[in-house]
């Protein structure tokens, strides 16, 4: 898996692309965020002794699209009840939010270790990975990240994830300039 870190990223690209009003804009930086990493929760199911390839394991179901649908339909009902799930908006955050969230699987696709992502869980729960592994896979215990496998694992992520980040950041930035001239 990539890092949290990675993962947020992601949420916090997604944000600064979407325009708007910046009334409520934390509100969205923080829950992009958490959509980006909260499949990465299921990590606790070590400790409750589920095995990582299990239904419920690491990278199992909390990896999949469904999953981030159910994601997306909670982070509305909480959040923002007062936009209506088939108005513009409501539809525009829930494609929004189900994308952000589907970005973990996704990314973790990429990367080059572990058993794979349940992408399709719970109807299909085969482990995928995609054609080409570049991400290096992240530890999952925290003492490591602060390592020499650490520091390779973070370049690697800021050049498969941040610089793609960046520059798409780049070409909204020039487009949206461009668009008002």
């Amino acid at each position: 898996m990539p890092t949290i870190i990675s993962h947020a990223v992601i949420g916090m690209t997604g944000t600064n692309l979407m325009q708007g009003e910046n009334s409520g804009r934390l509100k969205l930086v923080l829950l992009s965020i958490l959509c980006a990493i909260a499949p990465d929760a299921d990590v606790i199911t070590f400790k409750l002794g589920i095995a990582y390839g299990d239904f419920f394991g690491h990278r199992g179901f909390f990896h999949s699209i469904f999953f981030a649908a159910v994601l997306d339909f909670s982070v509305r009902a909480l959040f923002y009840r007062s936009d209506k799930l088939f108005s513009g908006t409501g539809f525009f955050l829930s494609a929004y939010f189900s994308i952000i969230a589907i970005s973990h699987g996704v990314l973790d696709a990429f990367t080059n270790g572990g058993l794979g992502i349940a992408l399709l869980s719970p109807f299909d729960n085969t482990r995928y990975f995609f054609w080409k592994t570049p991400i290096q896979v992240a530890a999952i215990k925290p003492a490591k990240f602060f390592s020499a496998h650490g520091i390779r694992v973070m370049s690697n992520e800021m050049l498969w994830v941040w610089l793609p980040c960046l520059l798409i950041l780049a070409f909204s930035f020039l487009y949206r300039k461009y668009r008002q001239t």
